[in-house]
């Protein structure tokens, strides 16, 4: 109603020598109708065959130019980066000591550090890991294959008893399971890949939230000794146990790979395959994470280009999970 008011309102305060939309369109219309020759200096007309063309025009002092309105200039709508798009911060540490030394700050991408903590993608991812490669070799005897149980225990008349074939009946003790489990089983099925795209970005902001998300800017350590690594998530208290992820398996340092071979709790995989066990540790160590493919890196006072997401490649998807 207010939009009809106002309206009439710019229509009411028109002045009489403007013409509105409607005029124009109508003299456009009578002229499509009727097709003039072209136009004289200055003036436009259309034609079929060459649509609307614009007459030669001369200069002349006697023929001044009155210059019209300017042209509005098309500005780009320039709005504040909202705050889920904003690129998230972190620091990135060191391992060749015991006491925490912040070495640099990163920034890490919105889409994969930054999500909206979906619990029940989650859940369904953790229970998806456990039956990923659960079998059960539970398997019972049926009847046929429980020994004895050939003849009739007892006539089938007479004896006042309910009748029964076979000593190895399910209904008799000791004999054969009915509807028992039968034989290796296998739990195996597959979550559809966005669902697992999202456990993992939804793990990683968990993980980066509660801060049991450390960088470091190499993997490398000083010595080979397990003490050192144990005392050493003591002393940043890592907690029970920490998965140290590393861009390529070839390239994995030396010392880092003989500390955690004797360690059950400390575990070193591949960025490749680190979907499988992100959410089933309590801290995590990311090697070089500012190249990877979802971190950004961007200069003071300068504003980073995002790159393609990661996800969208099918050939990155397939490794990855």
């Amino acid at each position: 109603m207010q939009q009809l008011v106002r309206a009439g309102a710019r229509a009411w305060l028109r002045p009489r020598g403007c013409r509105g939309l409607s005029a124009l369109t109508e003299e456009a219309v009578q002229s499509a109708e009727k097709p003039e020759p072209l136009a004289n200096a200055g003036e436009v007309a259309w034609s079929p065959q060459e649509g609307w063309r614009l007459g030669t025009l001369t200069l002349t002092p006697d023929f001044p130019i009155i210059p019209g309105p300017q042209a509005p200039v098309l500005r780009r709508c320039e709005l504040p980066v909202p705050l889920h798009r904003r690129p998230v911060q972190a620091w990135v540490e060191s391992l060749r000591g015991y006491e925490q030394e912040r070495v640099g700050l990163t920034e890490l991408h919105p889409d994969v550090f930054s999500t909206a903590p979906r619990l029940d993608i989650l859940h369904q991812v953790a229970i998806w890991q456990k039956n990923f490669k659960r079998i059960s070799y539970a398997k019972t005897k049926t009847r046929a294959e429980v020994r004895g149980g050939g003849r009739k225990p007892w006539q089938q008349k007479g004896s006042g008893r309910a009748r029964h074939g076979s000593i190895r009946s399910p209904i008799w003790r000791g004999g054969g399971v009915a509807h028992g489990p039968r034989g290796p089983t296998s739990y195996y099925y597959m979550l559809p890949m966005k669902v697992r795209v999202q456990g993992l970005k939804v793990a990683l902001t968990v993980k980066l939230a509660q801060d049991d998300l450390h960088i470091v800017d190499s993997l490398e350590l000083p010595t080979t000794d397990p003490q050192y690594l144990t005392e050493l998530a003591r002393c940043r208290r890592w907690g029970d146990s920490v998965l140290f992820v590393d861009l390529e398996h070839e390239d994995m340092p030396q010392n880092v790979v003989a500390a955690t071979s004797g360690l059950k709790t400390f575990n070193l995989i591949p960025a490749i395959g680190e979907q499988r066990a992100s959410g089933q540790f309590t801290s995590c160590i990311f090697d070089s994470v500012m190249e990877w493919p979802w971190a950004v890196t961007a200069l003071p006072n300068t504003t980073p280009s995002w790159p393609s997401p990661a996800w969208e490649n099918d050939v990155f998807l397939k490794e990855t999970l």
